[in-house]
């Protein structure tokens, strides 16, 4: 007996699972009674016949539960009964704090069964192209100016997405900040969360966790998984601290021009359109700005700079590859990517 009750605590993180949003009237017959039912329903016992429920600990102050299952197999299977009706009450299904998924990744499976039934009990498995589930990640802190594309290139660092989906203002088509993914090798996903979450892009920082693990309960992170992290971005060399590390459509030119240049309206033009010129032999040029000095000597944020909008990222970036190191009028030319937010509200300072 006592080496079967090792056991039983050595995997009992990984056959618990937290059952939040319960109706006051629960209680922890009822709540086994429900989930036995439910999991023979779907099909999701696979540790033989009897019931997959061995414990049920309710707080009724909070209203959650935690389900403790037979197996480890039966625990991840109960994972898809995130959002099921309990007496009136959706409830959510989540894995408790003290999950450890590494150590789970060697006890059994860590996903539900693609084949249960869940239309037996009322759900539909996740539609939302692969953006359902425990692995889905929140990604939240993004700059309002990046990109799809951009936003994507990051979190690919860490491998190929299995599902993607920035969250978009529905009247303006503008980001509003924030994504979920799901990548294609579910062991990623707390490495991704580990590494990027805490880092600072622009003036903003970013926050990446599993979707579906409140603030309140943080999933422990394993020095091993950290140390994991710390090396992939190191070996990304993801220059996520600097912001416009990443591609806009907006390029911006230094040591082109000088204060003095500018000054002289029929230069100032003359300049303008030889800008426009050479902008225009790597893509769709949208717009050039230069900032000119103020007649009165008041200080004008951007003077001596030269900035270049595209209509997309590709001719953003053959004009930064092929202006930057050029020289013009004896000067080499700097040419860095800039904010597509700052530009647009002609914000043209560092």
């Amino acid at each position: 007996m006592q080496p079967q009750a090792m056991t039983q605590q050595a995997t009992r993180h990984a056959r618990r699972v937290y059952v939040g949003g319960l109706p006051p009237t629960a209680n922890e017959q009822t709540v086994a009674i429900y989930f036995n039912q439910v999991m023979a329903a779907i099909g999701g016992n696979t540790a033989g016949p009897g019931d997959a429920v061995l414990n049920v600990y309710i707080n009724h102050d909070k209203k959650f539960a935690f389900v403790e299952m037979r197996s480890v197999e039966e625990a991840s299977n109960a994972m898809a009964l995130d959002g099921i009706m309990f007496e009136g009450a959706p409830v959510k299904v989540r894995r408790p704090t003290d999950y450890n998924p590494s150590l789970a990744a060697a006890l059994g499976p860590s996903q539900p069964n693609p084949n249960l039934n869940l239309g037996a009990v009322g759900l539909t498995p996740g539609s939302a192209g692969g953006l359902e589930g425990p692995d889905r990640i929140f990604v939240g802190g993004l700059p309002y100016y990046f990109t799809e594309a951009q936003v994507r290139e990051l979190l690919e660092s860490f491998g190929p997405l299995r599902g993607f989906d920035l969250v978009k203002d529905r009247e303006t088509g503008n980001s509003k900040g924030y994504a979920f993914c799901v990548y294609q090798d579910l062991n990623v996903t707390d490495i991704a969360c580990a590494a990027l979450n805490g880092i600072k892009m622009g003036d903003k920082t970013l926050t990446v966790r599993r979707a579906n693990q409140g603030t309140s309960q943080p999933r422990p992170e394993q020095e091993t998984i950290l140390l994991h992290a710390q090396q992939q971005v190191q070996m990304q060399k993801l220059v996520l601290q600097v912001g416009g590390a990443l591609p806009t459509k907006v390029v911006c030119l230094t040591q082109v021009v000088s204060a003095d240049e500018l000054r002289d309206d029929e230069e100032y033009e003359d300049i303008l359109e030889d800008m426009r010129e050479e902008g225009r032999k790597y893509g769709n040029l949208v717009k050039a700005v230069i900032p000119r000095p103020d007649p009165s000597g008041a200080a004008v944020p951007g003077v001596g700079k030269v900035f270049l909008e595209y209509a997309d990222i590709d001719g953003s970036t053959k004009a930064k590859v092929g202006m930057h190191g050029r020289k013009f009028g004896g000067n080499q030319v700097v040419a860095v990517f800039y904010p597509e937010n700052k530009f647009a509200d002609g914000d043209y300072d560092d």
